[in-house]
């Protein structure tokens, strides 16, 4: 793996201090009727005013027609190429919950889902239970691991509650590899995948991993909404170079969901909170804007509601943090960026490979429009670009770049 580098001579030792909020989910897809996405249908007066102070644009979260994971995309908003620094979605979920990785093991993220009697997928999200709900049926998956399962001479079997419908399964043993099959179909009414190798170097993976998720189908069969589990985002753990050694940024992270916290923490980032609200949150960034100079802050509820295929409420999501959006930029940061790690329009009720908007406020900053939307960003002066540049773009902004060349 090798994420796009800068030289490291460009890099300067200090400079202004950079926030990025990520509105996850960001970008969407006109509504039939209005012919206005979610971000453009949403009254957003804090954003927009924002948006009249800033530079504009558009964001290819990977590249063009690919649809990004949200490991892929934070990655790439942190500056690293996300097709070239593949991490699984298991790994940043394992560290999003505190769980300390060794190299070798093989990290699984979980769908805690709903199967009938025949073994079909009834719901990928079981209902998105309660954070209680989830945490209970783990719990009665880590108790039934410890009997009738059969493991490598050495071999370690964990699993951890990330959030609702989501664990983490961490399997330590020689040998494993990540090419494996999702059992994730992505559909209802259909039986799961078999975690089939991908790959000659992946049999032995595979052939656990089909143990552990039928011995996990019996521990839960009789659960109600929980009956089972749907693996996917295989990730075996390496390190990875971090924001320090590659851009001179102390960072920090400030996220409800382990997942993003995940992420941060494997690209060196401090871990802040985690914050109950969107409101402590920010209160989290305001009292912490000196300690750091690279502040990520995450908000979940526009993909959530993206993938309800509810368009409403993915504007009402938008709206709610245009409401804390005010405060965050009432901080006067000398450079504040928000954006989205990919879109999810409501009309897919799915991630999508359209570019999403995004915007760069600091003193160098030329505003074009007076909104904040996927029209006006897509004529503003960013133009369309890849969203791994947007972290050159806000060591500019922020004075931490020499000039390159004589």
């Amino acid at each position: 793996m090798s994420p796009a580098k800068i030289p490291d001579d460009l890099v300067k030792p200090a400079g202004g201090r950079i926030v990025l909020v990520v509105l996850d989910g960001l970008g969407g897809l006109p509504h039939p009727t209005s012919g206005l996405t979610e971000l453009e249908a949403a009254r957003t007066p804090h954003l927009d005013a924002l948006a009249s102070r800033s530079s504009l644009g558009m964001l290819i979260p990977v590249a063009p027609g690919v649809t990004p994971g949200s490991g892929p995309g934070h990655l790439a908003l942190f500056g690293y190429d996300p097709m070239e620094t593949v991490i699984g979605r298991g790994a940043l979920s394992a560290l999003g919950v505190g769980f300390e990785l060794q190299p070798g093991d093989l990290a699984v993220r979980l769908n805690l889902a709903t199967l009938d009697r025949e073994g079909r997928v009834v719901d990928r999200r079981a209902g998105r239970p309660s954070d209680e709900v989830g945490k209970a049926a783990v719990d009665r998956l880590r108790e039934g691991f410890q009997e009738g399962l059969e493991l490598p001479d050495g071999g370690e079997i964990f699993v951890e509650h990330e959030k609702e419908h989501r664990a983490v399964l961490v399997l330590r043993a020689p040998g494993l590899d990540e090419r494996l099959r999702d059992t994730d179909p992505q559909v209802e009414g259909v039986l799961p995948h078999e975690p089939e190798a991908r790959d000659p170097a992946a049999e032995s993976a595979s052939e656990l991993l089909g143990r552990v998720l039928g011995r996990a189908r019996e521990i839960l069969a009789e659960g109600d909404p929980i009956s089972g589990v749907l693996a996917r985002g295989y990730a075996v753990h390496r390190g990875l170079p971090g924001l320090k050694e590659r851009f001179g940024l102390r960072g920090v992270a400030i996220a409800r969901y382990p997942m993003y916290r995940g992420v941060a923490r494997l690209v060196g980032m401090d871990i802040a909170g985690p914050p109950s609200s969107d409101e402590e949150a920010v209160e989290i960034l305001a009292r912490g804007l000196g300690d750091f100079d690279f502040h990520f802050l995450h908000h979940k509820a526009p993909d959530a509601r993206g993938e309800d295929g509810d368009f409403d409420a993915k504007v009402a999501s938008i709206e709610a943090a245009d409401r804390w959006m005010e405060q965050v930029a009432a901080l006067d940061a000398d450079v504040l960026m928000v954006t989205g790690d990919h879109s999810t329009p409501a009309a897919m009720a799915y991630h999508s490979w359209h570019a999403v908007p995004a915007l760069i406020h600091s003193r160098w900053a030329r505003p074009s429009a007076s909104e904040f939307g996927e029209s006006a960003c897509r004529s503003g002066e960013l133009g369309i670009l890849e969203a791994r540049h947007l972290m050159t773009l806000a060591l500019a902004h922020a004075g931490r770049l020499e000039k390159f060349g004589a």
